[in-house]
């Protein structure tokens, strides 16, 4: 009775292990998935079970079990190396607005004390543009490539330095916008930087457009011109497609500061949903990560991401 019980309690989280590991994750699992990093630690719990209970085959399978999910999550909180680079710093803000109900002035203010150099934005209504313009932005930021639309399909992208080959595109799912632009930096290599927002997986039905925006996501050009995306991605770092959208040569700049568990959506409307962190800002390669810090937003459901970056030298 007792080897029973350690099996039932090894199965939910060694299956859980395989899925992730795999990349198995379809229909329901997709939204399950987001929470790997709470699994990780409850994990724990069986294989102390199967410990207590002199279990040895129960206890083999938690403990790899459990070493397999803390060894995909655990590096997230630990700083990893960085490139040698020499070029200015740049800080770059992040924000989902909630369909522009986020606080204006706290996200101005926000650009304002931590001298940011680019913002991107997402769910971005005429009406925030409007009201981020008269709190000040267009002095701050004054280069922007923008798309404000009513409801959550609206994009923007605002910067401090010139921005050329600026346009939107829009994605195939919910067809959200996506702006983007080529900042000049003095002292770095142009910069392509695009504010992303793929389909959120909220049900069954739409994971499939899920799937399909963020495979559409530009791939990094390690040999080519340096890239950031950022923005809502509604993805953590432990689903596959973002996993190989990193694959083609980017890095999340939380995660490599050391940063990549800070929650950035739930439980701030309210919801009693334990944090994940899908709002992200991934580099090119080449680009340094000093620092990650997150942000409450009043209004939004989601904490503005803000990184400071070291640029390769022009």
């Amino acid at each position: 009775m007792a080897t029973a019980a350690c099996w039932l309690a090894v199965a939910p989280a060694a299956a859980w292990a395989l899925l992730r590991l795999a990349g198995l994750e379809r229909g329901p699992l997709v939204q399950a998935v987001a929470f790997t990093p709470y699994v990780a630690v409850g994990a724990l719990a069986p294989l102390l079970l199967a410990l207590a209970l002199r279990r040895r085959w129960p206890a083999v399978v938690a403990a790899v079990t459990t070493l397999a999910l803390i060894g995909v999550v655990a590096p997230r909180a630990l700083a990893s190396g960085q490139p040698t680079v020499g070029g200015p710093t740049l800080r770059l803000l992040t924000a989902n607005l909630l369909m522009g109900r986020a606080d204006p002035a706290t996200l101005v203010d926000l650009v304002r004390t931590r001298r940011v150099d680019v913002l991107t934005v997402q769910e971005f209504t005429p009406l925030a543009a409007a009201e981020l313009d008269r709190l000040g932005l267009a002095e701050l930021l004054p280069y922007r490539q923008l798309r404000p639309e009513a409801g959550a399909a609206g994009s923007g992208l605002y910067s401090r330095f010139p921005l050329t080959d600026g346009g939107t595109r829009r994605n195939q799912g919910f067809f959200f916008a996506q702006a983007y632009g080529s900042l000049t930096v003095p002292g770095a290599p142009p910069l392509r930087v695009e504010s992303v927002h793929p389909a959120a997986p909220y049900a069954v039905a739409v994971v499939p457009d899920w799937w399909t925006d963020l495979r559409a996501q530009p791939p990094a050009t390690p040999d080519g011109r340096l890239s950031i995306l950022a923005g809502d991605f509604n993805a953590t770092l432990d689903h596959a497609p973002l996993r190989a959208l990193l694959a083609t040569g980017y890095a999340d700049a939380a995660d490599r500061a050391g940063a990549g568990l800070a929650g950035t959506w739930g439980p701030y409307d309210g919801d009693r949903v334990p944090p994940v962190t899908i709002d992200h800002v991934l580099v090119d390669r080449r680009i340094a990560v000093r620092s990650v810090t997150v942000h409450g937003l009043p209004g939004s459901d989601h904490r503005a991401v803000l990184a400071e970056l070291r640029l390769p030298g022009g």
